[in-house]
């Protein structure tokens, strides 16, 4: 079997490196992948948004699978042209239809969604650009803490909280007067705020049947404590200390299981990844997001807990065929770290030569490219370490020590990440 893989952040390496284990790296191919993956598959020189040329590759390659990895070729409805074509009528698809993405591509799309089907999540109101006046007295009308969201794709910073309605006000008029989100802030979504405990839940489904992936938790922003701006992910755990039997059975009937339903009631075609955002409050949870692939670091946490055959899994998927697949989470932790360009997530350098430690490790590249036969940095997040263990401290020794192996001017990473959770350990 030949797989080829969209993307080219450590989400992709990730499913790579998972998947190369299974089929080997001269089975994997990554479009356009980023200089870690070239250690566990063939990288090919097209954006995850080059349709025309990933439809040719398809076909010159005798590619048997395809896994997109990112959300906006999923909202831009690349499984849709593949499905469409009769060329690819024996290709096998993971990831969902245009319709099916909007899960992530429309906050406001994905809110009527879990009020239709009776999910819980929290109280909402949704404004477009036209309506600023509207949105601002909403604020002044309400207590804070005020959640807003950018409707469409911000790249995982589309998110601002605040306790004050001044700058909940001025927000607003920076997203709707200034555009600072682009296309994606044409519409905010205004939610209560809810007070508890975020952790993600990931599950892959052939459109009725579905098997749970390992769960992750993960560090939003940018600084120790959870302070500064919102990021796309500077860590993650897996597991969860506090998502016990108790709470998942929770998440899968309240949750999990009326997803999977409303995709067969709104005829959404839907094979692929789902990521529940969840907040625990007081031990129930409450969606607060869904994403539409496997997330990023969060990826680099589930892989190496996985058992089993994950090519296996995928082709169960895409075949339809999950309804009695059994699941293998090996027993361990896993924490990584994301080390990140100085400045992230506001401006910073590229370019910046990287020292690797020698040996076997868990390194999960994102924002990196060879040039001149070094890897230079080429993005905000530059990589994720992970180290495991079997425990949560173990784990985390495991990665901050690796974390101190990696150089590169300017790297920056969080000091803090897991120590939240040693709380909800059982001793």
């Amino acid at each position: 079997m030949k797989i080829l893989i969209t993307g080219s952040g450590g989400r992709e390496h990730a499913l790579a490196w998972r998947l190369a284990r299974d089929i080997g790296k001269e089975n994997i191919f990554i479009a356009p992948g980023n200089a870690g993956t070239l250690q566990c598959g063939t990288n090919l020189p097209y954006s995850f948004n080059d349709f025309e040329n990933l439809l040719e590759q398809i076909i010159s390659l005798s590619i048997d699978m395809i896994l997109v990895g990112p959300e906006e070729p999923l909202v831009n409805g690349f499984t849709d042209l593949l499905k469409k074509d009769p060329r690819f009528i024996n290709l096998l698809i993971v990831g969902p239809s245009a319709h099916g993405a909007m899960l992530e591509g429309s906050k406001d799309f994905a809110k009527q969604f879990m009020i239709r089907h009776d999910i819980p999540t929290a109280a909402y109101a949704t404004f477009t650009s036209e309506q600023k006046t509207e949105a601002q007295s909403y604020i002044r009308s309400h207590s804070g803490p005020y959640v807003m969201k950018a409707d469409g794709l911000a790249a995982g910073k589309g998110v601002v909280i605040t306790e004050s309605a001044d700058e909940a006000v001025n927000h607003i008029a920076s997203v709707f007067e200034d555009n600072i989100f682009g296309e994606a802030g044409k519409t905010l979504v205004i939610e209560q705020f809810l007070d508890g405990i975020e952790m993600s839940v990931f599950a892959l489904t052939d459109g009725k049947n579905y098997v749970l992936l390992p769960g992750a938790k993960d560090y939003k922003r940018i600084g120790d404590g959870n302070t500064g701006p919102n990021t796309g992910g500077m860590g993650t755990v897996s597991p969860v200390p506090f998502a016990t039997k108790e709470f998942m059975d929770k998440v899968v009937t309240r949750v999990v299981e009326p997803t999977i339903s409303g995709f067969q009631k709104d005829n959404i075609d839907y094979c692929g990844f789902v990521f529940f955002g969840l907040m625990n409050v007081n031990g129930d949870p409450f969606v607060i997001e869904y994403n539409v692939r496997m997330g990023d670091p969060e990826t680099q946490v589930v892989m190496p807990r996985i058992g089993g055959s994950f090519a296996e899994m995928l082709t169960a998927a895409a075949t339809g065929n999950l309804k009695d697949y059994k699941t293998e989470t090996l027993p361990m932790t896993a924490l990584s770290i994301v080390l990140a360009s100085k400045g992230y997530p506001g401006d910073y350098e590229k370019g910046k030569t990287i020292s690797l430690p020698e040996g076997n490790h868990l390194i999960f590249h994102a924002g990196t490219k060879v040039l001149h036969d070094n890897v230079v940095t080429s993005g905000g997040r530059v990589m994720a370490v992970v180290g495991t263990g079997n425990t949560l401290d173990e784990a985390r020794t495991a990665a901050y020590n690796l974390a101190d192996h990696v150089h590169f001017e300017g790297k920056t990473n969080r000091s803090d990440i897991g120590l939240d959770l040693k709380a909800y350990e059982i001793v």
